[in-house]
């Protein structure tokens, strides 16, 4: 089971009332859009993720940021559900709109064998997605100017192999699909094309259609 837990907001010297507050809760809105990402999911990487926004005078996110957090595809997720909550937030008549808040979000796996991994195979792959960052950026733009510039087979086989080494193959691709889809469904448009056209941008068909359909 998947489990994302949520702390409670931070917004310093101001008391309780006089807090935004999310319509049914920040805790069960998280718990209900929550769509946890498939390289942390996969390497069973799980932590503490702090997110940083601002609301203006609707209970609009016009700000936001990660302050600090894993250093893997969590981090965009939490980032994703703030701004997702946008135009959703109660906020009092004196909620001063310059005012940041944080919001700790807790990562947590359970029955998905990850009792088997130990803290050093974790660590090692929140390593290698730091590190696979830069390689990620070739690879999307070889595949996103492919049309534009030269290249050989042997380039492309290149990049394929590549790919294959990152863990970007078919499965993943089609877990980002599905990650997509269910980013539809919340209405968040935004974080579905992301995931769509990322799919595409590495290579691959699976997205295509979604993509013709929501993506313009």
């Amino acid at each position: 089971m998947r489990r994302f837990l949520l702390l409670c907001l931070v917004l310093m010297g101001f008391s309780v009332q006089s807090q935004p507050r999310l319509k049914g809760g920040l805790e069960s809105f998280v718990l209900e859009n929550k769509v946890y990402p498939p390289y942390s999911l996969q390497n069973c990487i799980q932590g503490l993720v702090n997110i940083e926004f601002k609301l203006n005078d609707k209970g609009e996110v016009f700000y936001s940021a990660i302050r600090s957090g894993v250093g893997t595809d969590l981090d965009q997720e939490a980032l994703r559900l703030i701004r997702l909550s946008s135009g959703k937030w109660e906020v009092p008549k004196t909620h001063d709109t310059s005012v940041v808040i944080i919001a700790p979000m807790v990562f947590e796996l359970n029955g998905y064998g990850c009792e088997r991994k130990s803290k050093l195979e974790i660590d090692q792959a929140i390593a290698n997605y730091k590190s696979n960052e830069g390689l990620t950026a070739v690879i999307l733009n070889f595949y996103k100017n492919k049309d534009k510039m030269p290249f050989t087979p042997d380039d492309e086989a290149r990049f394929s192999r590549l790919k294959e080494e990152l863990g970007y193959n078919e499965r993943y691709f089609q877990e980002r699909v599905d990650d997509g889809k269910r980013k539809l469904k919340q209405k968040d448009l935004q974080g579905a094309c992301e995931d769509f056209l990322f799919v595409k941008n590495m290579g691959s068909n699976l997205a295509n259609a979604l993509i013709s359909q929501y993506c313009h």
